[in-house]
């Protein structure tokens, strides 16, 4: 598989292929991040010197939650174009922090989180009036994007496989994110397994299902992992893959057609709903998480989180919306 292309979507600019991180500089020059804030993560310094060399200020993100991050390194990125290289954190941070004083950052992903396909983000603490935002230019290589060890990399597959279920079943469901997703699930499934793993068919994995949820949302799966990591602190890439195979199960009954073509995609002969919870769990068993003990979580958070996550807003989007109780027990299952 060899893929190289450039997509214009709307106001954005994505440029996907092996290779294409050299290319970011007369990218981002030429779309007009010049003199630009780079927010970078604890990797992000092995990447794209080219991107750092350009850029006129260097913010290193910390780990925490987004709003309260963006919040406090405001004042510092000022009022200059926005460049994000990292992961999921690192590109939402970017996206609050333009959506509280005008504009879209660009970003490079170095994971396969989808951040940079959607707008969905916290907003800095404290500050009204901040809008949702996209990045208008994406520079996707595979070499990036894949280039976490083996375990956290099948973590942030099953993120991103969880963006391509959701897609499927949210009310804004639609043939056109429906072939995105599903082939997303179709590579992901893929690429998983190989020895090393497919990086090229992982990225753009992730990128398909980041479009396919920036376009339809996001649903149980998401409301349920939200919170747990906002709750009991759990990474949030481990959270979903702990989770999906499941979130998997749970949906087969409630979204059976939906559940049946994600099944097909993930190489299941028969098409059958029940068959994806199967699939998932053994692509997921490769993050070396499979239990949420082992992320910490505690028998005695799992009432708190059950109801935070029935009380969450984006239960709505699922086909018969699970009650607490529901929720609860299906924490218990994942213990």
């Amino acid at each position: 598989m060899a893929e190289d292309f450039t997509w214009r979507d709307g106001e954005r600019l994505i440029r996907f292929g092996t290779g294409v991180a050299a290319e970011a500089p007369p990218l981002l020059e030429a779309h007009g991040f010049i003199g630009y804030v780079l927010l970078t993560g604890a990797r992000g310094s092995d990447f794209a010197p080219g991107v750092h060399e350009a850029a006129s200020a260097v913010i290193q993100v910390p780990p925490g939650r987004v709003d309260e991050i963006s919040a406090r390194v405001l004042e510092e990125a000022g009022e200059r174009p926005l460049v994000a290289l990292g992961g999921g954190r690192v590109v939402d941070t970017a996206k609050a922090i333009a959506g509280a004083r005008g504009g879209s950052p660009a970003a490079l992903p170095t994971t396969l989180s989808g951040a940079e396909m959607t707008p969905f983000h916290r907003t800095p603490a404290g500050v009204p009036g901040a809008r949702m935002v996209r990045p208008a230019l994406v520079v996707a290589d595979p070499a990036l994007m894949a280039s976490q060890p083996v375990p956290q990399l099948t973590a942030s597959a099953m993120n991103a496989l969880a963006h391509a279920m959701e897609a499927l079943y949210t009310p804004l469901a639609n043939p056109v994110t429906d072939m995105a997703a599903l082939h997303a699930a179709e590579l992901i499934a893929a690429g998983v397994p190989r020895d090393p793993p497919g990086h090229e068919e992982l990225a753009l994995g992730g990128l398909l299902a980041g479009y396919a949820s920036g376009a339809t949302g996001i649903a149980v799966h998401h409301a349920v992992c939200q919170t747990i990591v906002r709750t009991a602190g759990t990474p949030h890439a481990e959270t979903n893959a702990v989770m999906l195979p499941h979130l998997a199960r749970f949906m087969a009954g409630r979204a059976p057609a939906a559940m049946g073509s994600f099944a097909a995609a993930l190489g299941d002969p028969e098409g059958d709903p029940a068959a994806a919870a199967g699939r998932v769990a053994k692509l997921a068993a490769r993050s070396g998480r499979t239990r949420l003990s082992a992320l910490g979580v505690a028998e005695s958070q799992l009432p708190e989180i059950g109801a935070a996550a029935a009380a969450h807003p984006l239960l709505a989007n699922t086909p018969d919306p699970p009650d607490e109780q529901e929720l609860t027990r299906l924490l218990h299952e994942a213990l």
